[in-house]
């Protein structure tokens, strides 16, 4: 006998089947919940598989996220055999069925019927170490996602109010710059304050600088203030946004920081952090997202393999006498990973990048090659330097 449990997780509780061989299932589809009591009922039905076919039994599931995870810490504290299927294997396999039903037992049942009919590798357990990094440095992704909008709102509002304010900082997010429009907030106060007092208060707010530098930043703001086309603020809620706006960059700032210091820090303590970044064009940032989201080398037995995981492999469609030439990447796997390269590739392409990705982009554009095609085909070839100098533990050279 060859038994298997399908499971269709869902948000909480998963629903499961069992199959004791190909075509002979066992039982009555079962149901437990993501708690103690509910992973303790089925670690019983694993028993009872296990002493019904002599052989212990393989769960098989589908990855959902994070939905998923408190069962596979399960499985894996009581040395229990599963495999994680990609969604769109599963989802081409369930629109097998001419009959158009949907359940979270039917899919559990194909999920096993699933497991007789593909060949599926043993599922490669991700090291602790760069989960976090990749945990880390998504978080990291999604605020400075959050952090750009805050700014776009931010500099709206603050063109009703205060437009000139924006050329006197040279970084009109700098921290000074902030506190200092979160004190006065209008050209009135700024004007009523008066020049001594507001070089006063950005001499406070940045003691790193002479007063001279304060001297000057209070003049311009003084002539920006009497030059303001809003004079009088009439809306209220302008004044209320711009203070919350200025609060949340500073917050986001705040978070930014100590979450970059983190993420540095896990990363050096990864040897493969130092031979990414051995790469001309390839920074701390860009090695810890490439590092994270590729995992552990070994998980990929070549390097077609890679290139596929990041989704930047061509597509292929021909049927009959047609076959197209226009083919796109997949876009099938990481889309942070193919970021990543793709910024990679666009910093090696500067002059002080690497002369042989520049020498690879240049044939493929005296090729004939269009400008986006040539940089995935250098997203590509990175992509490979990159496998090659993990395999073998070495550092890139570039040409002299």
């Amino acid at each position: 006998m060859n038994p298997v449990i399908g499971l269709d997780i869902s948000k909480g509780k998963s629903d499961g089947q069992v199959f004791l061989d190909k075509g002979q299932p066992f039982g009555h589809p079962f149901c437990f919940q993501h708690n103690q009591d509910g992973l303790m009922q089925f670690l019983d039905v694993i028993t009872k598989v296990q002493i019904k076919a002599e052989k212990a039994p393989i769960v098989i599931l589908e990855s959902t996220g994070h939905y998923h995870q408190a069962v596979i810490q399960y499985l894996e504290e009581h040395g229990i055999l599963f495999l994680v299927v990609n969604p769109l294997i599963s989802h081409q396999a369930k629109k097998s069925s001419l009959r158009k039903v949907k359940t979270d037992a039917i899919d559990a049942f194909r999920l096993c019927e699933l497991y007789y009919k593909e060949e599926f590798e043993d599922h490669k357990q991700r090291g602790v170490q760069l989960l976090n990094l990749r945990h880390l440095t998504r978080q990291s992704d999604s605020l400075t996602q959050m952090y750009v909008q805050v700014k776009l709102q931010f500099q709206a509002v603050l063109d009703q109010v205060f437009p000139d304010y924006r050329g006197i900082f040279g970084d009109l997010y700098s921290r000074v710059s902030l506190q200092l429009l979160k004190q006065f907030t209008t050209p009135t106060a700024f004007l009523v304050a008066g020049e001594a007092n507001i070089a006063h208060a950005i001499a406070c707010l940045c003691p790193s600088r002479s007063d001279r530098w304060a001297d000057e930043k209070a003049i311009l703001i003084m002539a920006a203030a009497a030059n303001n086309p809003f004079q009088k603020v009439n809306y209220s809620s302008h004044l209320i946004s711009l203070a919350l706006y200025i609060d949340l960059l500073l917050q986001y700032q705040e978070h930014l920081s100590h979450l970059r210091s983190q993420i540095d820090a896990l990363a050096e303590e990864i040897e493969a952090y130092q031979i990414i970044q051995s790469i001309p064009g390839i920074g701390g940032k860009i090695a810890a997202t490439i590092l994270s989201e590729i995992g552990e080398i070994h998980r990929f037995n070549h390097a077609k393999k890679l290139v596929a995981f990041a989704g930047i492999d061509p597509s292929v469609y021909a049927s009959g006498k047609f076959t197209a030439t226009t083919n796109r990447i997949t876009k099938r796997g990481s889309k942070k990973l193919r970021h990543a390269l793709y910024l990679a590739v666009l910093c090696g392409l500067r002059k002080t990048g690497s002369k042989r990705l520049r020498e690879f982009y240049d044939k493929k554009r005296e090729s004939g090659k269009p400008y986006r095609v040539a940089l995935i085909a250098c997203v590509n070839k990175l992509l490979h330097w990159i496998y090659a100098l993990l395999v073998k533990q070495g550092s890139f050279v570039d040409l002299a």
